[in-house]
């Protein structure tokens, strides 16, 4: 049996076989966040279905391909959708994505979700700021036999969340006079909606928004060594907080509502990454091995 190594390896050769690019910025675009692959000046299109190893969406506001190119100058790899449990995927499949963009050489990453709000001061429209999350409710994707060539099994997750891209994501925000909220976020395995008592317990738990995705991307980005940087929009009010009834085409709606902005803060956000370098200092291997 290939490792979850070797199944990645042969999806970066995919990618290879159509370009060279070397990122240095990912970026994951969630349910109806997809407007944001016009800024991209793209150098390459490769859909889901031509990269061996990877999963493909089913997800309708899932476009299913991988664009890479330049936004404001700055060299990036965005997954124009993803993969989710829900679709019946393991974690490993769905974090694979992830770590082929650190494999192609991304060394931040910028992961957007849609979700709903948990929290009073939340709204459908606002924006928020992942400062931390809680993905004790779905999977692992380190468990299983450990490769190191992905990153520490026992990875510590005091800021999976790097305050040094939240400061930045402010400063974005701020030059582009958007107000952003800050919150936890907490991932369900959906693909239900969660029930009034369920959204209950999230607030218990310290959530301030709720979602199906995103949470187990972070942990495995920062086990590999990522600067992570987490943004949701908040397309609704959880279940129980409001009489509306919950639906995916509200979630559409309210996304594809926000995306200008949305579109606006992550390009902003880019320019200002590609005038603040890396700390390579802090960086943990994101590059495959030289073969020996």
């Amino acid at each position: 049996m290939s490792s979850e190594f070797e199944r990645l390896e042969a999806s970066v050769a995919s990618v290879r076989e159509v370009s060279d690019f070397k990122p240095r910025v990912g970026v994951v675009l969630g349910s109806g966040l997809g407007g944001f692959a016009e800024r991209i000046d793209v150098v390459a299109n490769v859909p889901y279905e031509r990269i061996a190893g990877l999963s493909t969406s089913t997800v309708e506001g899932h476009a299913g391909r991988l664009l890479l190119g330049h936004v404001a100058g700055v060299p990036i790899v965005a997954m124009d959708g993803r993969v989710h449990l829900y679709e019946g995927y393991s974690p490993a499949d769905v974090v694979a994505p992830v770590r082929l963009l650190g494999l192609l050489g991304a060394k931040t990453l910028i992961l957007t979700n849609a979700a709903g709000g948990v929290a009073s001061a939340l709204e459908p429209g606002d924006l928020m700021l992942i400062t931390d999350h809680i993905a004790t409710l779905v999977p692992s994707p380190l468990a299983g036999p450990h490769e190191p060539e992905l990153g520490s099994r026992f990875s510590d997750m005091s800021d999976v969340y790097a305050p040094r891209l939240r400061e930045i994501v402010h400063e974005a925000a701020r030059g582009l006079d958007i107000e952003l909220k800050e919150g936890v976020y907490l991932q369900m395995p959906g693909p239900a909606y969660e029930t009034p008592a369920e959204v209950r317990m999230a607030a218990t738990l310290g959530a301030d928004a709720v979602g199906m995705s995103t949470a187990i991307e972070a942990v495995a980005a920062h086990a590999m060594g990522f600067e992570v940087a987490g943004i949701s929009c908040i397309t609704n009010k959880a279940a129980g907080l409001s009489p509306t009834p919950l639906s995916h085409e509200e979630v559409q709606s309210v996304a594809a509502r926000v995306s200008t902005a949305f579109a606006a803060l992550l390009a902003n956000l880019i320019a200002r990454l590609g005038a603040s370098p890396h700390p390579e200092a802090q960086m943990a291997r994101l590059q495959s091995p030289e073969p020996s």
